[in-house]
Parts: C-alpha cells; structure tokens; sequence
C-alpha cells in the first residue's frame, strides 16, 4: 500500500480502494463465498433473457427489444463493479491500489450505464404507455427505426453524463491521502478526497440525480396512472391481466432501480456517512440486479414461452411432454 502526505499531495499516480480490507479475514471470505454465486445469478439471468430475446422471433416485439438492451446494460454493469469488489474481499488488508485512470474509467462507465439504464427504464414505460393507451396507433408509432433511435440517445446521454461528470471530478487536486473508503470508485467517495471548493462539482451531481433519477420515476409514475386506468377498462379478464402483469413488473424495478439510486446519490456529501454508503452498495451491486431478470422471467409468460422452445427445439423430446402438460 502506498503512502501520500495528507496536505500536499495534489496529483495523485493511484488511489486504493479499501473496501472491506479492515473487516477480519474470516467475515470477507465468508462474504465472498455468499456473494459470488448471487453475481454468477445475476450475470446468467440477465445473458438468458438477452439470448431469448434475440434467438425467438416470437420476441422480436419493441418490448423485448427494449428489455434484451435492459439486460445486457445491466450484465455489463455488473461486470465493471463486481468483480473487483469480490476481488477485494480476498486481498490482505490495505485495499486495492489502482492507477488514477483505471479509477476515472471505472467511474465513467459505472455512471455511463447507470445513466442509460435510467433513460432505458423511462423508454420502457414510454413504449408501454403508447401500447396501452393507443393501441391502433402503436405499430405505426414504435417502428424499428424508432427503436434504435431511443436506445442509442439513451446511451448517448448516459455516456455525456459520465463524461462531463468523471472529466469535473478528476479535473479537482486531490488529497486526504487517495484513500477511497467504498468497495469501487464512485462519485461521493472520490469527490469527498478533493481538496479546496468543490461546490461546483456537488450541485453537478444533484443536478445529475434530479434529471436521471427523480424526474424519470415522476414520469413513470404518472404515465402509469393513466396505463392503470385504460387497464381496467379492458374487457377481457385475461388481456386485463396480462397487461397488468407487464406494467407491474416493470414498475416494481423502475421503483427499486430509481429509488435505491436516489437514496444513494441525491444528498449533499456533508450528510454522508460512507461506511453505511459502503454498506448499502452490497445491496444495490449485488440484490438488486439479481432481481431484475427474476421480475422478468418469473412474472411473464412470454418469457417462459421462449425458453421453452428454445430448450424444446435442443431437445426435441421434451416436445411432446411439454404438450401433455
């Protein structure tokens, strides 16, 4: 572990990331053995509903569109946090010494696929809405055009925000020792080591987090007030509740997607606590993905349909087995 002089180091070669490193030996490799197969979990989920959604044509619909780009953000999301941080649990105390520009990337794409999952999850309740509310009209409205056009402004904003964000953060001199107390670089813990007035950067972030966070969720909310309304006025109980299903599995994530992030990131550094921010990031890196593909698959139909050729058409026994169930 390297050794900085707490006032005057300024320009900083690397950080390290300490994690849980003053955690006995014993309670981070139990941690590691818990959370490794959750990742392993999250990261097959997520890889199946995007392999579904490209391999069965009877997905080839703007909502799976939308739900295979879910996934593969949020594999990738995973792969940029996770495995680092199950690293650090098994390294000797001291933490993890990274270079200044493995902190900056890491810090950018983290943000990059953080803010187009947001953007994501807000297209997703658009495309719904318009499904719903103008049915007639949706096949016109949702082209593949269309579709491919939101998702790349999705990761377009996404990766604008994490640049302006990660190039006004790491652009501040730095001091305190380049000690990082989080389990990977993120925002509240790198910019809490700058020195002098960093006010600029934090009403950034707030800004940030208003924008991405709180004024999406305000959008699904109400969009999904009038979804709910057209539902019940379904005739069909079948169509009312197939309906109902898709809103409600994609309001349960957007709600623990936008609320565990605000509660994360909407507050002013002077009210942090970053032992308990460290504490919470086991529960939105490791839970709250897991839960995603399981909302997915579990409560849609459609879904368990696919698979179900799919593994039918690689073994064609189970054919006729599915059809006598």
């Amino acid at each position: 572990m390297s050794h900085w002089p707490g006032s005057n180091w300024t320009s900083p070669g690397e950080f390290v990331i300490l994690g849980f490193s003053g955690w006995p030996q014993g309670l981070r490799v139990l941690l590691f053995t818990l959370l490794l197969p959750l990742y392993l979990a999250t990261l097959a989920g997520n890889l199946l509903i995007l392999g579904l959604a490209l391999a069965d044509p009877a997905l080839h619909t703007p909502m799976y569109f939308f739900l295979g780009a879910l996934s593969a953000v949020e594999a990738a999301y995973t792969l940029v946090l996770t495995p680092r941080m199950l690293t650090g649990f098994l390294l000797p105390p001291g933490g993890q010494a990274v270079a200044t520009s493995t902190c900056a990337a890491q810090m950018g794409l983290f943000v990059a696929l953080g803010g187009s999952e947001c953007l994501l999850l807000a297209t997703m309740a658009l495309d719904r809405y318009l499904a719903i509310c103008y049915p007639l009209y949706y096949p016109q409205l949702m082209t593949t055009g269309l579709c491919w056009g939101l998702l790349a402004s999705c990761c377009v904003g996404g990766s604008v925000l994490a640049l302006s964000l990660t190039t006004a953060i790491f652009q501040l001199p730095f001091c305190h020792g380049g000690l990082v107390n989080h389990v990977f670089c993120d925002l509240p813990a790198v910019l809490v080591l700058a020195c002098g007035n960093r006010a600029l950067q934090e009403h950034v972030l707030l800004a940030a987090c208003l924008l991405l966070l709180v004024l999406p969720l305000v959008l699904i909310l109400l969009s999904y007030s009038r979804v709910l309304v057209v539902i019940l006025g379904i005739g069909g109980a079948a169509g009312r509740h197939k309906a109902f299903n898709t809103v409600a599995s994609h309001l349960t994530v957007a709600v623990l997607h936008y609320g565990c992030a605000t509660a994360m990131y909407a507050r002013p550094l002077s009210s942090r606590s970053l032992e308990e921010d460290k504490l919470v990031s086991l529960i939105y890196i490791n839970l709250t993905p897991l839960l995603y593909p399981a909302i997915y698959t579990l409560r849609n139909r459609d879904m368990q349909g696919a698979l179900l050729r799919v593994v039918s058409h690689r073994t064609p026994g189970m054919v006729h087995q599915a059809e006598l169930t």
